[in-house]
C-alpha cells in the first residue's frame, strides 16, 4: 500500500513505506550510504555521523550502519546528497529508475536500494517488489537447500542402516563368543570358589591350632616367668643373707651385739652423768658430813624445785640432748612448714639441715632428719651436712612410719628425742619409749 503526504501527485518523495525496510534492501542502502559518505564534507554530514568521517567504507558499514540507515530515513537533505553521489557513480541505473523502467538484468535488491535513496516515482513499489522477490528467492533457496539436505540425510540414513546392519551382525557374533567365554569363565569361577572355600576352611583350622599352641605356649611362659621370679627372689634373699653373714663376720659382731654395746655405753655414760647430776661425794664419808646443814654452793630443795622447766622452754631440749648417747630424730617437713612454710621445699630442707648441723656440733648428739619422699618429683641431689643423717621415706611409706621404725630400731633405755607436732607421731613414739618434743621448741632452740 502506498500513501502520499503532501507534494504533487506522482511525486516520489511523498510516497511512504507502510512496512519495515526488507533486510536485504537495508544492507544495500547502508552500503550505498557508506560509498557516498567519503564524497561529502564534514559540514554536509549529519551531526551523528561526523565521528565516522575518517572511517573506511567497511568500518563505516560495521560501526555506523544503524546510524546511516536512520539518517537516510529522517534527513532528506543528507539522502539527496547521497543520491547525487549515487547518480554520479551509477548514471545508467539512476536514469532507468527515473524513467520508471529499471533494467531487467539488474539485481532486484540493488534496484530497490537505489530507488529507496533516489526516491523516483513508484519507488515504494520497487522496494516492496524487491523485498517480496528477495523473500521468494530466500524461500526458493531455502527450499533447494532443504531438498539437498533431505537427500543427503536420506543417503546418510541408508548408509547408516547398512552400517548398522553390518555392525549388528558383528556384534551378534561377538555376543555369541562372549557368551561362550562367559560360560567357560563361570565354570572356572565356580571351581575357583570351591577351592577358595576349601582353602578358607583349612586356614581356619590352622588358625585354631595356632591359637591353641600360642595359648599353651603363653601359659608355659607365664609359669616359667613366675617360677623364674620366685627363684630370683629366693636367690636375692639368699644373697642378702649371705652378705649380712659376711658383713657380721667381718665386723666381728651382729646387730644384737651392736644394740647391746650401744646400750652398755648408754648405761655407763648415764652412770657418770648421774654421778655428776647428783654431785655424789667421794666414797670416804666423814661423820661430820652426815649433819643436816646448808653448805655454801650446795642446792636447797627450793633450788631444785626452781630447776623445773616448761614444756615450751628450749632449754629442756638442751637438757635432753645432754643425756648420754642421745639421739634426736626430726620430722623435717613438719618442722619447716611450722617455721617457714612460705619458702620452696628445697630451701626449707637446706635451711633446716644447716641449723641441725650446728646443733649437732654444739651438743655432740646423734641427729637424724626424716623427710617425706612423696613430696619429691625427682631424686634429691643433696650432700648431707656434717653430723646430720638425712633420710627420705620410700614410695608407699610416710615419714611418720619411718620415724616409728627408727624409734623401734633403738635399744630400750637409750634416750631418743623426736621433734614433731604430729599428735599421732608423738603418741606412737611415746609408747615405744621415746621423748616427743614440739616442733616450735626445736625452732626456738635453732633460732
Amino acid at each position: 500500500m502506498v500513501e502520499t503526504t503532501g507534494g504533487e501527485p506522482g511525486d516520489g518523495a511523498a510516497e511512504v513505506l507502510d512496512r519495515p525496510l526488507p533486510e536485504g534492501v537495508r544492507k544495500r542502502v547502508v552500503q550505498i550510504v557508506s560509498d557516498g559518505f567519503g564524497g561529502l564534507t564534514v559540514a554536509e554530514l549529519p551531526a551523528q555521523l561526523r565521528q565516522y568521517a575518517r572511517f573506511t567504507p567497511n568500518r563505516r558499514v560495521k560501526f555506523a550502519g544503524n546510524a546511516m540507515a536512520a539518517a537516510v530515513e529522517t534527513d532528506t537533505l543528507f539522502r539527496q546528497r547521497i543520491g547525487e553521489r549515487f547518480r554520479e557513480a551509477h548514471p545508467e541505473l539512476a536514469g532507468a529508475l527515473d524513467t520508471g523502467a529499471p533494467p531487467p538484468a539488474a539485481e532486484p535488491l540493488d534496484v530497490a536500494a537505489a530507488a529507496y535513496v533516489l526516491r523516483p516515482t513508484g519507488w515504494v513499489k520497487l522496494v516492496t517488489a524487491a523485498g517480496e522477490e528477495a523473500q521468494r528467492a530466500d524461500a526458493e533457496r531455502a527450499d533447494e537447500e532443504s531438498r539437498a539436505e533431505l537427500e543427503r540425510l536420506r543417503e546418510q540414513l541408508a548408509e547408516a542402516r547398512g552400517h548398522t546392519k553390518a555392525e549388528t551382525e558383528r556384534l551378534r557374533a561377538e555376543l555369541e563368543t562372549v557368551k561362550r567365554d562367559a560360560d567357560s569363565l563361570h565354570r572356572k569361577l565356580r571351581a575357583a570358589l570351591s577351592d577358595v572355600k576349601r582353602g578358607e576352611a583349612a586356614l581356619r583350622k590352622l588358625h585354631a591350632e595356632m591359637e591353641t599352641v600360642r595359648a599353651e605356649g603363653q601359659a608355659q611362659v607365664s609359669v616359667a616367668e613366675s617360677e623364674s621370679r620366685r627363684l630370683k627372689a629366693r636367690l636375692g634373699e639368699a644373697e642378702a643373707a649371705l652378705e649380712a653373714a659376711r658383713r657380721a663376720a667381718r665386723e666381728g659382731r651382729s646387730v644384737e651385739d651392736m644394740r647391746v654395746r650401744l646400750l652398755l655405753d648408754t648405761v655407763l655414760d648415764a652412770a657418770q652423768g648421774l654421778r655428776r647430776e647428783l654431785a655424789l661425794p667421794p666414797l670416804s664419808v666423814r661423820p661430820a658430813e652426815t649433819v643436816d646443814a646448808v653448805e655454801p654452793g650446795r642446792m636447797t630443795p627450793k633450788d631444785i624445785a626452781a630447776r623445773a622447766l616448761s614444756e615450751n622452754d628450749p632449754a629442756i631440749l638442751d637438757q635432753l640432748l645432754a643425756l648420754p648417747q642421745a639421739h634426736l630424730v626430726v620430722d623435717g617437713y613438719n618442722v619447716t612448714k611450722t617455721g617457714y612454710p612460705q619458702m620452696p621445699l628445697e630451701k626449707q630442707r637446706l635451711r633446716l639441715l644447716g641449723q641441725l648441723s650446728q646443733l649437732a656440733a654444739q651438743t655432740g648428739a646423734e641427729v637424724t632428719c626424716v623427710f617425706d619422699g612423696a613430696e619429691l618429683a625427682a631424686p634429691v641431689l643433696l650432700a648431707p651436712p656434717r653430723g646430720v643423717r638425712v633420710l627420705f621415706s620410700k614410695p608407699g611409706v610416710t615419714a611418720d612410719e619411718l620415724i616409728r621404725q627408727l624409734v623401734r630400731a633403738e635399744p630400750p633405755g637409750r634416750p631418743v628425742i623426736v621433734a614433731s607436732t604430729d599428735r599421732e607421731v608423738a603418741d606412737g613414739i611415746a609408747k615405744a619409749g621415746a621423748r616427743p618434743v614440739a616442733s616450735a621448741v626445736l625452732l626456738k632452740r635453732l633460732s
